[in-house]
């Protein structure tokens, strides 16, 4: 981009909110699509910025091959999430079925079944928020793999206090569930595509788009299922108590 030609995205919002302030000079102004700015809901007002007013570099590479343009196209499961997310409707069962169905087809299981990887990798996958970051400082894959940054969303270790509350809590998970068959691969569906047992979910799809291994995936799973991982230790009060 050049500042010549394109506005720089902070300065296009800063415009946009002071169209909504009365101007003793509006008068001497003429209109201006600016002021339909103040008529747009955010996502409508985000769309324009990037794709109107190319607020964004929509042909900058991208780490999994491709553009930006080319992350920002939907697939199927997405546009019919975000069509109901604009209605405001509520998903209907015959809809999450089908979204489910569509999740499950997606879905790789490992050759020679599912196994618990290593929880102390996974704890560093957990807590790693890197990856897929694009701009003037572009995440560099080769010298550090993508994390999964799961405690931005949920509680693990029940001892840390730095975690996001969108998903619920996953603190003693594998303690309350323990590490059957049935658990393993339900654990690994659920980090795989979310969507299967959570249609519309907002987890990201780790195993679908390949943000995650299959070794990774395996790491995280033996960082929410094994008993020696921190996730399943009772909290430090706990302890203190007893």
């Amino acid at each position: 981009m050049t500042r010549n030609r394109k506005m720089p995205l902070l300065a296009l919002i800063a415009g946009a909110s002071l169209c909504a302030a009365p101007s003793l000079f509006a008068a001497e102004r003429p209109s201006s699509p600016v002021a339909a700015y103040t008529a747009m809901s955010p996502e409508e007002l985000a769309d324009y910025l990037i794709f109107e007013m190319e607020g964004f570099d929509l042909d900058a590479p991208t780490q999994e091959g491709g553009t930006a343009r080319d992350r920002l196209e939907q697939d199927r499961t997405q546009k019919v999430c975000s069509a109901i997310a604009r209605s405001g409707a509520a998903l209907d069962r015959p809809t999450a079925a089908k979204i489910s169905a569509l999740a499950e087809e997606s879905i790789q299981l490992p050759e020679g079944g599912i196994a618990l990887g290593d929880w102390k990798k996974g704890e560093q996958i957990a807590r790693s928020g890197y990856g897929y970051r694009m701009g003037h400082r572009m995440d560099d894959h080769s010298g550090e793999p993508p994390g999964g940054n799961c405690y931005a969303c949920h509680q693990l270790d029940p001892n840390e206090t730095a975690h996001g509350t969108v998903g619920p809590s996953l603190a003693g998970y594998g303690r309350l569930r323990g590490t059957s068959d049935a658990m393993l691969k339900h654990t690994y569906q659920i980090i795989y595509n979310a969507h299967l047992f959570f249609p519309c979910t907002t987890m990201p799809r780790f195993g679908h788009n390949g943000t995650l291994t299959q070794e990774q995936i395996r790491d995280v799973m033996a960082y929410l299922l094994d008993p020696e991982s921190p996730v399943n230790q009772e909290t430090e009060q706990t302890a203190q108590a007893d």
